[in-house]
Formats: C-alpha cells, structure tokens, sequence
C-alpha cells in the first residue's frame, strides 16, 4: 500500500475528441497549485491523438482507454487509483472548466477543517462571470422531462418558478450551503466516503451519473456549496442540440428514476424538504 502526504490531491479528466486549446486551460489550471497533485487524462476518443498532452507535465498520467466508457466508467479508472493510493482527496474536473491559482488549496483548506464534508463544489461560472445554478435538489420526473420538453409559452413561467425551488435560485448562492445535488463539472470529494458509498454507477453511460453519485454521499456525509471561491465552465448544455446526447440523456433519466422511483421516492421527499427549511424557504 503506498501512502501519499496529507496534502495529495489527484485530478482526473475524462476526454473524448476535445480541442487541444480547451483541455490545455484545464490542465493548467488543475496543476497550477502548491498541493501534491497527479493529473489522469482518461481518454475515450477513437484514436490516441491527444496523447501529446502527457508531455506537458511529469504529474499528468493519460489513459487511453479505445473505447468510449462513458463518463463515469472512465473516471472511475482514476477513483480506483485514488482508493488504492490512499489519497485523501480527488477531483472530478470537465475539460472545460478553468479557474486561477489558490482554488484547490481553499477547498482542500474547507476539507481538512471540515471532515464530515465528503463533497464540495465552488461558485461555477460562466465565462460571461454570470452565475451557472448548477446546486439542485434531488430531481422529480417533472423536473428533468419539464425543463426539457415543456419550457416555452404557456408552460415557460411554470418552469421558471420551478427552477426558483429546484437549483436554489432563491438562495441567492452568495453563501456556504448544503446541497444534496452538485454538478459533476467539479466534484472535490473525499477519498474515505467513496469507500462507503462506491464510486460511480456505470449503468448511467452519460448524465445523471453525477446526481446518483451526490445523494449517495449525501446519505452519509455532507455535500456542500463553497461560494468562497468560484470556477468558470463553458457549459455547452449539448443534449439540447446534439441527438445522439439527448438519446443518453433521456436512458439515463429513465435509470435513474427507476433506480431510486418515480412519482414516489420517500428518501428524495425527505431530503428535499430538509433542504429547503434548512435554507429558509418555506419562511419566505
């Protein structure tokens, strides 16, 4: 068993078929820092074209895999890694998210302060410096299909004030928060509470695997939002234009919700309602 330092994070990426200008802002992001990092590029594009960029740094591992995994399956490549070596942390970055100097050591600093935090994630925004509402409540049917399907005309305004409860708009995310859904653009998570919850689910080829794998964490540990310092993710929301994203979408949310139920999910009720009276809403 190798033991790391106190102070070792390890990152991964999961690539397929990205811009080389794209990844290289996240690379050097991820290791622009004091903290002990090693950097796993998980790459599940048809060819091996991006196999230069582990010349950039001695700490970047790339992981060809020849085959698209899909998201989480890749990642957990690198998880795996991170049980075995005992690392006390590990990130989960998208290859298009950027951010300065000093972001991984605050939320390292959140973590070694905080140990019953098993998952954190900054202010994400967009590049524009607007805010992305990327905390959420655990989803309802209605929540996924009626913000796909059904937002325009009479149904938009149903939908916005819907989005005001289910990402929390009315939090204001201007302060720390606990959230039992935070986006898989940035998960910072403790190594120890992915050896009681597990790691991804594979059976969630793309999306939704992030959900799943925060109300795991959830259940045992705190999931919060850390607004101290922020991150900026050029979300492209690419179920919406793509056909092929939308059909892995809408496979994902079906196993989703027949993992965990539909109309009925007494755990979601529960935790939603708990969310909600612990952040002031239902004194509004």
């Amino acid at each position: 068993m190798v033991i790391k330092s106190i102070r070792s994070l390890n990152i991964s990426i999961v690539l397929y078929h990205n811009k080389e200008e794209q990844i290289k802002k996240a690379i050097k992001s991820a290791l622009n820092t004091d903290l002990d990092v090693n950097l796993y590029l998980v790459d599940n594009s048809s060819t091996d074209s991006l196999r230069d960029l582990e010349r950039i740094d001695k700490r970047i591992k790339y992981i060809f895999n020849d085959s698209n995994l899909g998201f989480g399956k890749a990642h957990n490549i690198a998880l795996k890694k991170s049980i075995e070596k005992n690392i006390p942390c590990h990130l989960v970055l998208n290859p298009d998210v950027y951010f300065e100097k000093g972001v991984l050591e605050e939320l390292y600093k959140f973590m070694e302060s905080n140990k019953d935090v098993g998952l954190v994630m900054p202010k994400v925004l967009y590049p524009n410096e607007d805010i992305q509402y990327l905390c959420k409540l655990l989803p309802t049917p209605f929540d996924l299909f009626g913000r796909r399907f059904l937002n325009f005309g009479p149904f938009k305004k149903i939908i916005e004030k819907r989005n005001e409860i289910y990402e929390l708009r009315f939090t204001g995310y201007d302060k720390i928060m606990e959230v039992p859904y935070l986006s898989g653009c940035f998960m910072f998570i403790r190594t120890e509470v992915l050896k009681k919850v597990g790691l991804f689910d594979e059976r969630f080829f793309m999306y939704l695997e992030d959900t799943d794998l925060s109300r795991r964490i959830h259940r045992v540990s705190k999931t919060i939002y850390y607004p101290e310092v922020s991150i900026y993710h050029e979300y492209g929301k690419g179920s919406y234009k793509n056909p092929k994203l939308l059909k892995y979408h809408l496979d994902s949310t079906m196993k989703y919700f027949n993992k965990y139920g539909w109309l009925f999910d007494k755990e979601r009720d529960e935790i939603n309602k708990k969310t909600l009276e612990k952040l002031g809403y239902f004194a509004k």
